[in-house]
């Protein structure tokens, strides 16, 4: 998930990926064969248990949507890109985009299983699915340009202000449950942290500045931590 910038016009007859096209191939690769494994061991594993459902649910929207993206980016730092690659990364963004969001649907519903005794403003979940629903209709819209490296600066605020809203949402959720339980989840907040400020920068300033992108690499490493904890969680209740 390292930002790389392939002209396809620079693309030479006979391709050769650089080192950092390489390690970015097999870092994608081996991420989204982290989430398949994972969500099969998540329904392998629920027992009927809803949490652990949800869990798997997640996983697999996870890695579905963000192959939409990732492949495209495998085959790019492979075999050089050209105008197909191109369209296919801006539908594999829009695509990433509405399943992320709907991750975090998910991961809502997770927390309320997994602590149903705790009170809840009903604020909470309005700002969850009003965020949700109205960050999906922005990323519908054919102005954001997907298709386009220049995107759509407003549009892309916008999509990504909305989505931020989400996320405190969920920060604060997990924080307010803290370690209740002695499940730890409190540290899933600091994931959630971690990865949006990650991806706050890439989404204001990668154009500009390319290297910046690659904060996407610890981004995608907060989503395996959550995963990850979600595994743990599952050995300890077995």
């Amino acid at each position: 998930m390292i930002t790389n910038q392939h002209d396809a016009a620079n693309v030479p007859d006979r391709y050769t990926p650089s080192v950092a096209d390489v390690a970015e191939a097999v870092f994608d690769i081996l991420y989204l064969t982290f989430d398949l494994v994972a969500g099969i061991v998540f329904f392998a594993g629920a027992a009927g248990r809803p949490v652990f459902v949800l869990f798997g649910l997640l996983t697999f929207l996870l890695g579905a949507g963000d192959a939409f993206h990732l492949v495209p980016r495998i085959m790019r730092a492979l075999r050089g890109s050209d105008e197909r690659t191109k369209a296919r990364l801006g539908l594999g963004l829009q695509v990433s985009s509405i399943t992320m969001t709907a991750f975090y649907v998910l991961l809502y519903y997770i927390w309320r299983a997994l602590f149903p005794q705790m009170s809840l403003p009903l604020a909470a979940p309005v700002i969850i699915w009003v965020t949700a629903l109205a960050r999906i209709a922005v990323c519908l819209s054919p102005s954001n340009n997907w298709q386009h490296a220049e995107g759509n600066v407003r549009l892309s605020a916008l999509r990504n202000g909305i989505f931020a809203l989400t996320g405190l949402v969920l920060i604060a959720l997990f924080a307010l449950s803290g370690n209740a339980g002695g499940l730890g989840l409190w540290r899933m907040s600091l994931a959630i942290a971690i990865s949006f400020a990650c991806y706050v920068p890439v989404t204001i300033w990668s154009r500009s500045h390319p290297q910046v992108g690659m904060l996407m690499i610890p981004k995608t490493c907060a989503y395996v931590w959550m995963i990850a904890m979600g595994l743990q969680l599952m050995v300890r209740m077995a």
